[in-house]
């Protein structure tokens, strides 16, 4: 158990029987009335983002979440699988837990895998990866004021916007958060 006095970003509550991890928090002091703590919280089971209102010095339930990081290994159709990196133990994941990751994963890729009670939470790539451009429709510069986009497949599947002038077979930096491109990487 801790307090309302304790909260920091990511920290994982248990909350009704359900975990959430908090995304911000604010504490809060009015010239009128107790102090009170803002959080903004996010559900590890669906996403979904709520605001909630603690009074300043509550108990709050936290969650044990073993953070570790482990090498994808394969997918072999039902699950994905990856390997602890110091124990070689194995460990499936669930397409549900996976949620977007799946888009930037290749494999022997490192990720850090969140499990609590022997149960994967969700899995965790880093800020960006670096994939190879599959196809992408050759590029025509016209005469635009500002520079365009077009279309690309990467090597993992997954389909971003790119700049006109890449094509394809180059190697590319894609932001894991919201799937933009970042850059091109020099080999």
């Amino acid at each position: 158990m801790a307090t309302t006095n304790d909260l920091k970003n990511g920290l994982v509550l248990k909350i009704d029987g359900q975990l959430w991890s908090v995304v911000e928090f604010q504490h809060v002091k009015p010239g009128k009335g107790p102090a009170f703590v803002r959080t903004k919280l996010k559900s590890i089971e669906s996403g979904k983002v709520v605001d909630k209102t603690f009074n300043a010095g509550t108990k709050v339930e936290t969650a044990n979440v073993d953070k570790r990081t482990m090498q994808y290994l394969y997918n072999d159709g039902s699950s994905y699988v990856f390997m602890d990196t110091s124990t070689f133990d194995q460990t499936e994941v669930t397409p549900e837990a996976m949620g977007s990751t799946v888009d930037y994963l290749l494999e022997n890729q490192e990720a850090v895998v969140a499990t609590n009670d022997g149960r994967v939470l969700y899995v965790e790539l880093p800020a960006s990866v670096e994939l190879v451009v599959e196809y992408t429709e050759p590029g025509l510069q016209g005469d635009r004021s500002s520079g365009g986009t077009k279309p690309a497949r990467l090597e993992t599947g997954k389909e971003i916007q790119v700049p006109l002038f890449l094509t394809t077979g180059e190697k590319v930096k894609v932001d894991t958060r919201d799937g933009s491109y970042l850059g091109r990487v020099s080999s």
